[in-house]
């Protein structure tokens, strides 16, 4: 049985329609804005108020209240059919020390999707905080299912200040069926992919975002400065998997992006839910299988990959010296390394020829890769780092 996560995402197009902003009534950014926080809605009157709640709570680390004109909420109630503009604003106005705008539009069939509602928020925000004069300011995503845990904000704050682009949070659910065969392929799937990224951070260590980490830079906890979500161009119109699209537009540019464990957020458990590709639709793949161990990519040819993407890391690192490798795998990617700008770009140009050259490894049940991959983890952790390449 094949993998039932997704491989791909459609890609980016303009809106098929003239973009007028909702936003026209709403006041001029504060001077002091730091985060302007954006929330895509769609039929989420029964949610949005839970959401709210949160983030009106946002604190700093010692305990206190943010500041309230430090950071606002912009929310965009799409083809609703039910009330939650109107709930959302009704919520505002018996807490006025949140500043929230809440804007109400009907799309076209056609650009009915995640990506354009996303997207025309993440415009909006970058131009809201361009405008307050905040050249450190951020836009954090989040969904209107999502509760933010107390020191989102400040801690997402914490790893940008660090020196990191962008930072991708920690998704937890508010588990809908707390035991079963769903609940527990999915905490199978986490192990499997916090294992795997462990193993990755082994073989090629990225400096900006050392262990601990984790593996989530998705919509419902992302945030990202204003200056890199201009230098790639904002994000990609694509009717699902834009978050990811977001992160591989980042990776390209040889942006840093740090998963952070301490950035959390808890999200519905749901499985029916407003994107065609997201995390309802992977627990409602689940629940297909019929209690039946998914298949995932073998631990021993992501080693191989990864191991293969350090060796060409440290070439690049070293381009401007007389490169020497000795893996045949790399001997043609010798020669283009003057031809590109950033290590992202290439290898993202080069990854896919790279793939028709490893040794093919038959996908295992989540339970088996969970296994090889601790074997790989204790091979490597002696290790420290990777040898080099010459």
């Amino acid at each position: 049985m094949p993998s039932v996560s997704p491989l791909r995402f459609y890609t980016a197009s303009p809106a098929s329609f003239a973009l007028d902003s909702p936003w026209s009534h709403a006041a001029p950014p504060a001077p002091g804005l730091q985060a302007s926080v954006i929330v895509p809605a769609k039929d989420e009157a029964a949610t949005i108020e839970a959401t709210l709640t949160a983030l009106a709570a946002q604190t700093d680390r010692q305990g206190h209240l943010l500041p309230p004109r430090s950071f606002e909420v912009l929310l965009l109630a799409n083809n609703c059919q039910d009330d939650t503009a109107t709930v959302a604003r009704e919520w505002a106005r018996k807490h006025p020390a949140l500043t929230l705008h809440v804007a109400e539009i009907h799309l076209p069939s056609a650009d009915a999707h995640i990506g354009q509602v996303r997207r025309q928020l993440m415009d909006e925000a970058c131009n809201r905080l361009e405008l307050a004069g905040c050249e450190q300011g951020f836009i954090a995503s989040t969904d209107a299912d999502t509760q933010a845990s107390p020191t989102w904000l400040a801690a997402t704050a914490a790893a940008l200040a660090a020196g990191a682009d962008a930072v991708g949070g920690r998704i937890l659910t508010i588990e809908a069926q707390p035991s079963g065969p769903v609940r527990r392929c999915q905490l199978q799937d986490a192990t499997y992919q916090l294992l795997r990224t462990q193993l990755e951070q082994l073989l090629d260590p990225l400096p900006h975002d050392p262990w601990p980490r984790h593996h989530q830079h998705f919509g419902a906890s992302f945030a990202i400065t204003a200056a890199a979500y201009r230098r790639v161009g904002g994000l990609p119109v694509v009717p699902y998997l834009e978050d990811e699209a977001l992160y591989q537009a980042l990776i390209r540019q040889d942006l840093r992006v740090r998963h952070s464990p301490t950035v959390q957020v808890f999200t519905s458990g749901r499985q029916q839910g407003r994107v065609a590709v997201g995390l309802s639709w992977q627990l409602r793949e689940w629940a297909n299988l019929g209690g039946v161990e998914p298949l995932v990519t073998h631990p021993a040819e992501i080693a191989a990959e990864v191991g293969i993407r350090r060796q060409a890391r440290l070439l690049w690192q070293s381009r401007n010296e007389q490169p020497v490798t000795t893996h045949p795998l790399l001997e043609s990617l010798v020669p283009l390394l003057a031809g590109y700008t950033t290590f992202g770009e290439l290898w993202q140009e080069y990854q896919p020829q790279l793939r028709t050259c490893l040794q093919p490894q038959p996908p295992l049940p989540l339970s088996e890769a969970i296994r090889v991959l601790r074997q790989l983890i204790v091979q490597a952790t002696p290790l420290l780092s990777p040898p080099d390449v010459a």
